[in-house]
């Protein structure tokens, strides 16, 4: 009896010991700071009229202001190589504030080399992206990074996303810790450069807008940081419940969700643009409206193949909800806008307009996507749905304006981010 006792004794305090070290475990995991994306462009192939000559490119840097969303004690950057055919080799890579989206100015003592597995020098392989070792660098959410790397031959083929909105300066030399740059070119453009990450306190996360021109910010200000994208953070950043919560822009303008154009299409680059980022806990799905507009544009289309077209948007949309719930990311679909009298404008024998409300009626269905966000509905004219409001009309009757972005941002629940 009496060593029964004993036994039961001792199974108890091990039993007590181990729900203490389980709740310790438990608060620990709770505190823990979390690398999550502050910032990222979607990679492409620059077309000829947007890429930079090679002569332009050797023995050059290149300066490149991004806007983080969500702030953080740490960070590391991601340089890209996706699409390239040869290995490229940076020797430098620094980070600084800048004094400002669309100056090459950078803050006084903000300077800092960034390493890669210890080296201030890396070799990208054809096809792959770095990230850099982290590095202690307190940014506030919102700040504006500079980002200036140094290389001495040009890439074989550039990697770069052509809709940056934002000016970027290069110039020959090594200038990477140079205070400014007022010989450099400029072009508004981004090369080689994919993502920043920071980190955060423990429960951040990061939501992905996959979308196409509108989504990438066309006829938005140039440097003015207006995209729907960047009304949603400034937001998430102004309300306490969802300070922690990163956004990144993952649209490439006449990108479509089932054949290459500008940039792979949204099937393909998914891993990459949805997946991959680090702590990715919702993604938007606003594409489409290219796949709709340049049907037919090849000829005339059988309503077999008009049908078939419908039918490959919602599989494709059925796609990325599978594959973004295996990796435990709701996804939130939002509705195509209006179309009405742009280059996309309905062609005689193709019933364009009903396919778009055919799709849309599938966007906002239950049972399909984890949230809806009708966008279509905040941007139309309400006495003619199929056309743009005129007020928020860029002119082209396709993309909003600047005011049309801000409704968009607006119309965006930030509870859908409260956790």
């Amino acid at each position: 009896m009496r060593i029964a006792k004993k036994i039961f004794l001792l199974g108890a305090v091990l039993l007590a010991a181990l729900a203490l070290g389980a709740g310790a475990g438990a608060q620990t995991a709770k505190n823990r700071e979390v690398w999550v994306g502050s910032w990222a462009s979607s990679q492409q192939i620059p077309e000829p009229r947007n890429s930079i000559t090679p002569d332009d490119l050797r023995d050059a840097t290149m300066r490149q202001v991004v806007r983080l969303s969500v702030g953080g004690a740490e960070l590391r950057v991601h340089i890209s190589n996706d699409f390239g055919t040869q290995p490229l080799r940076f020797e430098s890579v620094h980070i600084a504030r800048a004094v400002a989206p669309g100056s090459s100015a950078i803050e006084p003592g903000t300077d800092r080399a960034l390493t890669f597995s210890g080296s201030e020098s890396v070799t990208v392989p054809a096809g792959a992206e770095y990230i850099s070792d982290p590095i202690k660098y307190p940014v506030a959410p919102l700040t504006n990074l500079a980002i200036s790397f140094y290389i001495e031959a040009p890439p074989a083929q550039e990697t770069g996303h052509p809709g940056s909105r934002t000016t970027t300066f290069y110039e020959h030399g090594d200038l990477v810790s140079a205070a400014s740059m007022p010989g450099a070119n400029e072009v508004e453009h981004w090369y080689q450069v994919s993502g920043v990450d920071v980190l955060a306190p423990a429960g951040a996360a990061a939501v992905v807008a996959l979308g196409d021109s509108i989504t990438d910010g066309h006829a938005t200000t140039t440097n003015g940081n207006n995209r729907w994208t960047d009304v949603l953070a400034e937001r998430l950043q102004a309300s306490p419940a969802t300070r922690k919560t990163g956004v990144l822009n993952a649209g490439i303008g006449g990108n479509r969700v089932l054949l290459d154009g500008l940039g792979p299409n949204a099937l393909a680059r998914f891993n990459r643009d949805v997946l991959a980022p680090a702590g990715v806990r919702w993604v938007i799905v606003f594409e489409g409206v290219n796949d709709l507009g340049t049907f037919g544009f090849q000829g005339a289309a059988s309503p077999q193949a008009n049908e078939d077209l419908v039918k490959s948007l919602i599989s494709a949309y059925q796609q990325m909800i599978t594959r973004a719930h295996a990796h435990g990311i709701e996804v939130i679909g939002a509705t195509i806008t209006p179309f009405e009298g742009s280059f996309y404008d309905r062609r005689p024998g193709l019933p364009v307009e009903a396919d778009w409300k055919e799709i849309n009626a599938w966007i906002r269905a239950p049972g399909h996507f984890d949230a809806v966000l009708d966008f279509a509905k905040v941007i139309e004219d309400p006495s003619q749905p199929d056309r743009l409001l005129p007020a928020y009309d860029s002119g082209d009757h396709l993309h909003p304006n600047p005011a049309g972005y801000r409704a968009l941002g607006d119309s965006i629940p930030l509870t859908l981010f409260e956790r």
